[in-house]
């Protein structure tokens, strides 16, 4: 599969740089009420890096709280930036959250699709659109979630939010050069095997809907027109089960065995991209992300695991 390397990290490298300046003047007693001010100030950035952190808005949520308690009980006295502070606290409660998540599972997935954001394609949700930032599609996240606790860690605080490695590497205990190395695993990691998608949704939804319309109608030779011929079809299904097909005409064989549900779909927004939600009143059956470039589909991540599907707001 191919993908523009140099434009893709280009644009990686500008997502969230407004955090800056890092440093700021050395700042006075803080209140409690002013620590809670400030803090709810934050809480929207915090959870974009949790969010990136751990693919899950469920626990981006959990380790923002758990950065609050810590922070609540801090000295902030010697704080001189207090955005720059409550980052270092939020990541890293998300990394020891990714090691924990780690050493629980006895074997790695195959395939891990993460948690999507879904929004209604006709009213996006502001809150959605602020924690995605610059966009981080779902093939972004299934990237992210192949990277070490560290190599994360690394790459999202600096590619993403301009965290020096300074500070990165007293939280992963490591020196400043060995924090750079992280990051730059990472990125070689992100730059081969993530795609620069289409930004225009109009583009998108064309790809997506021509996509729709051969599947409902069992058209073969119209799928495989559509998907890209390297195209990868990543999916996380009930009990733990994942699976992982690679191919137009593999993919495409894939989508006419659950042609039947296509009544179920609506369009949706997934990570701030053109998806599907498919779903009866009764059942939650998937979330599809698409990722489209230059016209055609190159990526379908789905999540299809009915316990992880009920913790989503499907908008």
């Amino acid at each position: 599969m191919t993908s523009p390397r140099s434009a893709f990290g280009a644009a990686l490298l500008r997502v969230e740089v407004r955090l800056r300046p890092w440093a700021a003047s050395r700042r006075r007693d803080v209140t409690d009420d002013e620590l809670t001010a400030e803090f709810e100030a934050n809480r929207t950035h915090l959870r974009a890096v949790a969010y990136r952190m751990l693919g899950s808005v469920s626990e981006a949520d959990d380790a923002v709280q758990e950065a609050w308690l810590r922070a609540s009980r801090a000295d902030t006295s010697e704080v001189e930036n207090m955005r720059a502070w409550l980052t270092t606290v939020v990541a890293r409660v998300s990394l020891s959250m990714l090691r924990s998540r780690k050493a629980k599972r006895e074997e790695p997935l195959a395939v891990h699709v993460p948690e999507p954001l879904v929004a209604s394609p006709d009213s996006p949700d502001p809150e959605h659109e602020a924690l995605l930032a610059d966009s981080v599609g779902l093939a972004l996240l299934v990237v992210l979630e192949t990277l070490s606790p560290a190599e994360r860690l690394a790459y999202v605080l600096h590619d993403m939010f301009a965290v020096p490695f300074d500070d990165i590497a007293a939280i992963v205990e490591r020196s400043p050069a060995a924090a750079r190395q992280l990051a730059s695993r990472g990125r070689r990691r992100i730059e081969a095997e993530a795609v620069e998608p289409d930004r225009d949704l109009s583009r998108q939804r064309e790809a997506v809907e021509a996509f729709s319309a051969a599947s409902r109608e069992g058209n073969f030779e119209g799928l495989v027109a559509v998907l890209h011929p390297d195209v990868v079809l990543r999916a996380n299904l009930a009990n733990g089960a994942t699976q992982h097909v690679r191919g137009a005409e593999a993919v495409a064989s894939q989508a006419l065995m659950f042609r039947r549900l296509e009544e179920f779909a609506r369009p949706a927004l997934v990570n701030g991209a053109v998806g599907t939600v498919v779903a009866s009143d009764e059942r939650r059956y998937a979330v599809l992300g698409f990722t489209v470039a230059d016209g055609r589909i190159v990526a379908i991540d789905i999540l299809a695991d009915p316990e992880r599907l009920e913790r989503l707001d499907l908008g």
